[in-house]
């Protein structure tokens, strides 16, 4: 078996699990008034058909001040037990052992969603938003103790076969154990018996109430980078004290948290597998509990290198399995080539629930919609005859819209007018540290050779040939494309970008595809706020050119906020020397260089250069479309073609045009 470490069963209390992979907790923001629906059943399920061996529901606030998500389960309400009951009958029936998430953030809540003040060992201020929170009575200790007993009890009874106390990213444990957070003088505070009363407490209750077949678990996580959180050995001391009595069944080791946000779910900026090195020192320290390594390691073959390097007894792949449910399958299949690979973007897991949306997934646009979409597994044959398709233009759009009509039986031909497929989304992975995109890429290839699509590449088509192909229904995903005019959005008065004639001035599509010379000195506009701005900047500045990035908005990377992207990129563009100008615009393109001004008070200045990079909006050229209506055909567009976006919508709008075929 190609990977061995992967599928040996492993044992936890009364069950024993059929692989070591793991579909780790996250907020999934499904709930439907508060409790567990048809989206939410149908996105579990298709991870547990998948084959996870072990499914971590998302976490369950465990009192009104834990509340932090629109999307959270109710609190105290037995409601939420049939709902519940039936996710575990069903994934259990797939061979998933469920466990759920218990948590409370403590000092870092969020009023907005809560309507109750936060609470927390010695009254802190929240790193999730600007509120502070008040210090905890015994009384409300005791509450808050009893709702993590009761909570448990609660998920026993809907099917769960245990819980997992949630003690990372500093929530309410992990600031009980940490000296900077919890400055008590009572039994509660200073010493370390004292400092993790509160989680024994939770755990020996929990054990107590739920009895001896029922899975416990701590959820735990490192902030190495963050002086006053605890240290991987004061972390490591404090597990060895809950394993020496033997509290819990299995730890989960994740990274970052709320001081140190970004590395919470990393994205491609970060390496992989970056919890590793303290899994293996507490596998080293423990003699009963097991050892989970999560945090960005995204495939089968990470799992099995960890679990056969003895850095960790099970592996959590959380992103990995939103963007295919079947990676388990597959790899157990030996069909790992198989697997659509995360691209650690972070664009629409945690990019949407950022926004207090319903996560969902940027390669895979079914995560959060298979209770409508059904299991993908199942698509093949699906149309009821042999129709044809025609899919005009080879990025993500048209790519997905292929596969998926390939899949439900379609005769699917494709035409690109490039030499390779990806378009624009191929330059994307050209950029630093993105090659997962080219990787995806070669997926969508070696799944359409696999479906039998017949593919045409240099063929630019223009309406009568398309008409000439014959029967069948015609799709348009021909991109869009930079304006030429460098109208900017921050000055709409100007028509044109004064100057921009003179030439020197290029789109990021032109830099990527390396189709014009690019002076020493670079100006780059950047009004998305995304990576066709930033991370050609980046690009640029490795290749050793004296970058200066523009900017309307208030900061660099405005759009990357959400996907917990936009600090470390500017970091990074600084530690390259790129110089940041935000809230300007450019005025003129003059021999000197580019001319700005301040769109706070007004002043102007120049920005010596030799080359203008602009990214700004494209434009959908309609022009193929309008001769194809000319001629009595009526295509569907998708992706840019309809309206210029990023990748995810056009990977959704493929994928919902085929379905719908």
């Amino acid at each position: 078996m190609a990977f061995e470490h992967v599928f040996k069963p492993l044992t936890l209390r009364h069950k024993t699990l059929s692989n070591r992979i793991v579909f780790g907790a996250h907020t999934t923001n499904m709930s439907e008034l508060g409790l567990p629906g048809d989206q939410h059943l149908g996105y579990y399920l298709a991870r547990a058909r998948g084959g996870a061996g072990m499914i971590v529901v998302e976490p369950m606030p465990v009192h009104p001040a834990a509340v932090l998500t629109r999307g959270n389960f109710r609190v105290n309400d037995e409601a939420v037990v049939p709902g519940f009951r039936r996710l575990t009958e069903a994934c259990r029936g797939e061979g998933a052992v469920m466990i759920q998430q218990l948590y409370h953030v403590g000092a870092h809540g969020d009023g907005d969603n809560a309507w109750h003040a936060a609470w927390s060992p010695s009254g802190g201020p929240s790193w999730h938003d600007s509120d502070g929170s008040h210090t905890m009575s015994e009384a409300e200790i005791e509450a808050t103790i009893d709702g993590f007993v009761q909570t448990a009890r609660r998920c026993q009874d809907s099917g769960f076969d245990g819980v997992e106390v949630w003690a990372a990213y500093h929530g309410m444990l992990d600031q009980f154990w940490t000296p900077f957070s919890n400055t008590r003088d009572d039994q509660w505070g200073g010493s370390l018996e004292n400092r993790t009363r509160f989680s024994r407490e939770v755990l020996q209750r929990i054990r107590k109430a739920c009895g001896e077949d029922f899975i416990v678990g701590l959820s735990v996580s490192d902030e190495p980078d963050v002086p006053v959180a605890l240290s991987g050995e004061g972390l490591i001391d404090i597990v060895a004290l809950h394993d020496r009595e033997q509290l819990m069944d299995y730890v989960t080791v994740g990274s970052g948290g709320y001081f140190d946000f970004y590395k919470l779910m990393p994205t491609f900026l970060y390496g992989e597998k970056p919890t590793v090195g303290l899994t293996q020192a507490l596998k080293s320290k423990l003699s009963h509990a097991k050892v989970i390594a999560e945090a960005h390691i995204r495939t089968p073959d990470n799992a099995n290198t960890v679990l056969g390097a003895g850095e960790a007894d099970l592996v959590s792949i959380v992103r990995g399995q939103i963007a295919d449910p079947q990676l388990v399958n597959k790899a157990r299949a030996d069909q790992a080539e198989r697997i659509r690979g995360c691209i650690s973007c972070n664009q629409q897991c945690w990019g949407r629930r950022s926004r207090d949306y319903w996560i969902s997934c940027l390669v895979n646009p079914a995560a959060g919609r298979e209770h409508v979409w059904g299991q993908e597994p199942y698509l093949r044959g699906q149309a009821a005859d042999r129709q044809r398709l025609l899919v005009v233009g080879g990025g993500p759009a048209g790519l997905e819209a292929a596969r998926v009509a390939a899949e439900r039986g379609l005769d699917v031909t494709l035409v690109e007018a490039g030499p390779s497929l990806g378009g624009q989304f191929r330059l994307a992975g050209m950029q630093p540290r993105r090659a997962q995109i080219t990787d995806l890429i070669d997926w969508y290839e070696r799944e359409l050779t696999r479906l039998g699509v017949d593919q045409h590449f240099n063929a630019y088509w223009e309406a009568e040939e398309i008409q000439a192909w014959g029967e069948g229904q015609v799709v348009l995903a021909t991109g869009s494309l930079p304006p030429e005019t460098g109208f900017q959005k921050a000055l709409p008065h100007l028509e044109r970008l004064p100057g921009i004639e003179r030439g020197g001035g290029m789109s990021a599509a032109d830099v990527m595809a390396r189709q014009a010379p690019i002076g020493k000195r670079v100006v780059v506009l950047d009004e998305g706020g995304f990576w066709k701005g930033c991370g050609t900047a980046w690009h640029l500045a490795e290749q050793g050119h004296e970058v200066s990035l523009v900017t309307p908005d208030p900061l660099v990377g405005k759009e990357l906020q959400r996907s917990a992207a936009d600090f470390p990129l500017r970091r990074t563009l600084v530690g390259l020397g790129v110089r940041l100008f935000t809230e300007r615009a450019i005025t003129a393109w003059i021999d000197e260089g580019a001319e700005l001004v301040s769109l706070l008070d007004g002043t102007q200045e120049t920005l010596a250069a030799d080359t203008l990079v602009l990214a700004t909006a494209n434009y959908a050229d309609m022009s193929l479309r309008d001769d194809l209506l000319a001629l009595g055909l009526e295509p569907r567009l998708i992706g840019d073609a309809n309206a210029p976006r990023n990748a995810a919508f056009a990977i959704f709008e493929g994928r919902k045009t085929a379905l719908a075929l």
